[in-house]
């Protein structure tokens, strides 16, 4: 589930039942309508009218995630990236068009541009880098990080 900020339509605000709602789909995104009227002694059909509701009003978005590792990816490493003689935003354009990256983003801090990236092997890291990642114009550092345990993965954007 994402939850989109500042973006409600007008009045869309939301009130303790569909905050209940959006924590019941957090923790089982396959939760029924009925289910979770159960859990909240509600009518499945308003959960189904509360859900529309906040679709429509852009307040909460359903997804689907995909466990990376379920994908026989194996690897995910942090990667900063310091950018030199030509616009972050070029840079960031032709490293987000890399099929291993699925996060990235331009910063303010150490670095110009912060990814995640995913490989299936330990062995794929100096091709991704040095024959990928390096040879994009203004490019001047690359400090990668391989992750040794993921101790928290949430897709939540926004907590309620």
């Amino acid at each position: 589930m994402q939850i989109r900020k500042g973006r409600r339509a007008a009045g869309a605000g939301l009130d303790a039942v569909d905050e209940a709602i959006i924590d019941i789909l957090r923790s089982n995104g396959r939760a029924t309508n009925q289910e979770i009227a159960d859990r909240l002694s509600i009518t499945a059909g308003t959960v189904s009218a509360r859900l529309n509701r906040l679709e429509e009003s852009k307040a909460m978005k359903v997804v689907a995630v995909a466990d990376f590792a379920a994908h026989g990816y194996n690897m995910l490493i942090a990667t900063g990236v310091k950018v030199l003689g030509r616009p972050v935003a070029e840079v960031a354009r032709e490293l987000a068009a890399l099929p291993e990256v699925f996060s990235l983003h331009l910063m303010n801090g150490n670095y110009d541009i912060e990814m995640l990236v995913i490989l299936h092997e330990f062995q794929e890291i100096n091709t991704f880098l040095l024959d990928h990642v390096a040879k994009i114009p203004g490019i001047s550092e690359i400090n990668p990080g391989i992750a040794a345990n993921i101790a928290k993965f949430e897709f939540n954007v926004a907590p309620l």
